[in-house]
């Protein structure tokens, strides 16, 4: 039987961050992170990329129209905002040892100060 491996990338953003978009049409805007779609390395950031969706009329929306809604952006187009400094910071990881073990966490590789708490 073949060995099975942990595939799962690791990415630098997780849904909650406050991140700053530094490529795209919204280069300089910072927005909260909605959801990380880890496969296709992509993110939906609150007030970004925002497309025209055609809505079909329903029962929640009689009238239907076109709908202002965010896209996903690549993830690399993304930096983490770091929660002490409020400016963008690369981010790495580290091991922290607690009682019953350890664990992985991330930090800012500008001020050193962990991001996950």
């Amino acid at each position: 039987m073949p060995k099975m491996y942990n595939n799962r990338k690791k990415l630098h953003v997780k849904k909650g961050d406050q991140v700053l978009v530094i490529a795209g049409n919204d280069k300089g805007e910072r927005g909260r992170v909605l959801m990380v779609n880890p496969q296709k390395e992509r993110v939906l950031v609150e007030g970004i990329n925002m497309r025209t969706h055609h809505e079909k009329p329903s029962q929640e929306n009689p009238q239907g129209g076109r709908l202002k809604r965010e896209a996903t952006i690549h993830i690399s187009n993304v930096m983490v905002i770091d929660p002490t400094s409020e400016e963008p910071s690369r981010i790495g990881r580290k091991r922290i040892e607690e009682e019953g073990g350890g664990r992985w966490a991330r930090y800012a590789k500008k001020s050193g100060e962990i991001i996950d708490k």
